[in-house]
């Protein structure tokens, strides 16, 4: 098998490059390469920087002030309000319902029940931990609340008939900490309220059988640090401890398994030890002021951008690299019916931002598979555990859950989906300790169990017996598209990951027969079906049975013989009504961002911001369906990502399918597969120039969409770059690691990194 890696290397070693259309500012330069050619590029007569305007501190506190949420009433729903966490400890704040006070829910994302037999709906599910409140002397009147993107803090008065409470919060290393003044007749009063550590599922169902209720909370005081202590029948202990100072309330919680004392004694010693409100705040906006600085993303519909840089804040606020991974509702438990780890493309669909913003720091969903491989051997049936691996659609923070055997009509391909997001942060990195650690030994396995299955038909291709195409209400059919997809995809990175990491696995033959034999993609005149005789017939709102379009790229635009299907089936699936949810939007965007048809992704991605639907983007930029489903706000985010730049197929596309009205957008430090940083300017419906940074010295092949004259690369130092136009129009450039090359039409433009002007004015998410 002949690497990508040598193939391009072939290319630009040998061949004439620069063969860019358009004018030239300055003369050729003839410029030797390795093997004594000679590499046409264009001299620019100089170095180049780009002067980024958001290089201080001030620059982006007056642009994220812009992006903040902003309340003037008070919330009275969880879906309303502020929100606030570190990737574990979370909390929500609204009106306590039925009382005049203000609730902070204190939730966390590694409390749970270790009762496997219960399965992850009730006996390993995420269990409530309780909530504060804030009880003013006076009724309740208005609210004045600003929540601060760039200092991931609460802020603002609450005013009542007797005074005013001012107040700020936030939570850093795992401590909840707010502080409240009174004026006038006010006092602050806070109280904690322990919640009964039971499945949120009881709203929508009875406990099963056999299932015994956790034991009653109790309390004790040592020294000022008040504590809830919270045993479990499986085992483990929640611990809450929280401490009220002068005007400031710092709160903990602590949970471990087996041992039944240990997070009582964390939690108190967390709270002792705990820094002054405002020690503690300066280590806290030192984070995330470094955190936003890796990337900036400005687009001209201003509640559109306010909404992604929103999306950061929360992905930042739900996850980070070695926590739990977010369940359904990340760290904020609500009442919901899935307070677990839904595997079949919730987490997915949770994770695909951080790629392009360049937060790979965030991804616990990677760190949670490399932590639990033993747990994901466990889940397949003891005969295959010698050399396979999955998990179940939901499971608790450690992926304990059962996969089904094919055949049986249960949902197969879960843990190779979720893999595909660890090779995208593989990708985006190219991390090789993730690669040989993670993603190859997993893979393998999820892969292996699926080869115990496929059987040769009499057609003499490989077929996969019943499985489930996720919550397609039909019989499992066989030969589902979602697997056939997976399985493709599976292999084909097999033997590519096999080829970087010099492994002479013994199973490549098997795998390239797999890719041989296996039976082709289902499809009828309305396209992709669900899988072998069973069509897409009715509303559906996932898109399973299109994985191999997207994300998987599989089959794609770039093949224009694949067009018409791709085109019928998406048209079709949205055909359907009655079903459809917030992600089915997101996802018919990012599928119309891959067709190159801004306009029309961006008109689905409004959809799920429409009021009118039955399920739109909620007030605080959280949505729900039956509870909490933290996946599709995410996903809108990386839509609007999809829109401005893709990578796939071992190629950079800039700008790809921006929507005729944003005539104006800055990508900044913009991270894409092959471990590059993109940096593009686009005003007045025409990209300005490009800037792209190597991180590891992969090959770099750009669709960069630079029109108005001759294409001008230049690296860093001021020399030409070594470049070759193929085709197809795909522009190779030699780009070493650590170097960076500019590209350019006509003129050097100002190489300028700045907000842009909105033309789509919109009003502050929360309730203004």
């Amino acid at each position: 098998m002949t690497s990508r890696r040598v193939v391009l290397g072939s290319v630009l070693g040998g061949t004439a490059a620069a063969a860019l259309p358009g004018v030239a500012e300055a003369a050729p330069a003839q410029v030797p390469d390795a093997m004594g050619a000679d590499l046409t590029a264009w001299s620019t007569g100089g170095r180049w920087k780009l002067r980024n305007r958001m290089g201080s501190d001030g620059a982006w506190t007056d642009f994220l002030r812009k992006q903040d949420l902003v309340w003037h009433r008070m919330p009275t729903l969880w879906h309303e309000g502020p929100f606030l966490g570190d990737g574990r400890l979370g909390s929500m704040v609204y009106k306590e319902p039925g009382a005049n006070s203000v609730r902070f829910t204190v939730q966390h994302g590694e409390v749970q029940d270790h009762r496997p037999e219960f399965g992850s709906g009730w006996g390993t599910c995420r269990l409530p931990v309780g909530h504060l409140t804030l009880d003013p002397v006076g009724t309740i009147g208005t609210v004045d609340w600003r929540l601060s993107l760039w200092n991931a803090e609460l802020t603002g008065t609450i005013t009542t008939d007797k005074g005013t409470l001012t107040l700020s919060a936030l939570i850093h290393d795992g401590i909840l900490a707010a502080r409240v003044t009174a004026d006038g007749d006010e006092e602050v009063r806070w109280t904690f309220h322990p919640e009964e550590a039971v499945s949120p599922r009881k709203i929508s169902e009875a406990p099963p059988t056999g299932y015994v209720a956790n034991p009653p909370w109790t309390t004790r005081t040592t020294g000022d640090v008040e504590q809830v202590l919270q045993p479990l029948v499986g085992g483990g202990q929640t611990a809450t401890a929280y401490r009220r100072t002068g005007d400031t309330l710092l709160l903990n919680v602590a949970h471990s398994h087996p041992s039944d004392t240990r997070a009582g004694e964390a939690s108190l010693r967390k709270i002792q030890r705990a820094a002054a409100y405002g020690a503690l705040r300066s280590q806290h906006t030192r984070w995330w002021h470094a955190f936003y600085r890796r990337s900036f993303v400005s687009i001209p519909d201003e509640r559109l951008q306010s909404f992604h840089w929103i999306q950061l804040y929360k992905i930042a606020s739900a996850s980070r690299e070695g926590g739990p991974p977010m369940a359904t509702c990340g760290p904020w438990l609500e009442p919901t019916p899935w307070p677990a780890v839904w595997w079949n493309l919730n987490i997915q669909l949770e994770y695909w931002l951080i790629h392009g913003s360049n937060h790979l720091e965030l991804d616990s969903l990677a760190s949670t598979l490399r932590q639990n491989q033993e747990q994901l051997i466990a889940n397949v049936p003891a005969a295959y555990r010698a050399d396979s691996a999955g998990v179940g659609r939901s499971s608790d923070m450690f992926a304990n859950r059962g996969v089904p055997v094919p055949g049986s009509g249960g949902e197969a391909g879960n843990l190779t989906w979720a893999l595909h997001n660890v090779w995208l942060s593989y990708r985006h990195s190219m991390d090789e300790d993730l690669l040989r650690d993670t993603v190859y030994p997993l893979l393998r396995r999820a892969i292996n169990y699926y080869l115990h299955f496929l059987q040769p038909g009499d057609d003499g291709k490989l077929h996969l017996p019943s499985t489930l195409s996720p919550e397609y209400p039909v019989v499992p059919p066989k030969d589902t598209n979602y697997d056939l997809a997976l399985i493709r995809w599976g292999c084909g990175t097999l033997l590519e990951a096999s080829e970087r990491l010099g492994v002479d696995d013994p199973l490549v033959p098997r795998w390239q027969e797999v890719l041989a034999r296996l039976t082709p993609y289902p499809v009828d005149g309305n396209g992709f079906m669900i899988g072998a005789d069973t069509p897409y017939a009715q509303s559906h709102r996932h898109y399973s049975h299109l994985l191999m379009v997207y994300p998987l790229y599989l089959v794609n635009w770039e093949q224009p013989e694949q067009r018409e299907l791709i085109e019928k089936s998406v048209v079709h699936w949205h055909a359907l009504t009655g079903s459809h949810r917030g992600y089915s939007y997101t996802g018919a965007a990012s599928l119309y961002a891959m067709m190159g048809r801004g306009d029309t992704a961006l008109s689905y991605l409004k959809k799920f911001f429409d009021t009118t639907t039955r399920y739109p983007c909620r007030a605080n930029t959280h949505y729900t369906e039956a509870g909490p489903v933290i996946e599709t706000p995410l996903s809108a985010s990386q839509s609007l990502h999809d829109m401005l730049c893709q990578s796939w197929d071992g190629v950079v596309r800039i700008f790809p399918a921006v929507p005729d009205s944003w005539a104006d957008v800055t990508l900044h430090d913009f991270r894409t597969q092959g471990a590059f940083l993109v940096s593009a300017v686009r005003s007045g419906g025409v990209t300005r120039f490009v800037r792209v940074r190597s991180l590891a010295g992969e090959p770099l092949r750009l669709r960069h969409g630079l029109t108005g004259g001759r294409v001008t690369a230049v690296l860093d130092d001021g020399t030409p770059a070594r470049t070759h136009t193929a085709d197809d129009g795909v522009l190779a450039v030699e780009l070493p690691k650590g170097r960076e090359v500019l590209l350019y039409a006509g003129r050097r433009p100002d190489l300028v990194i700045a907000p842009v002007t909105p033309s789509e004015p919109g009003q502050p998410w929360g309730l203004p």
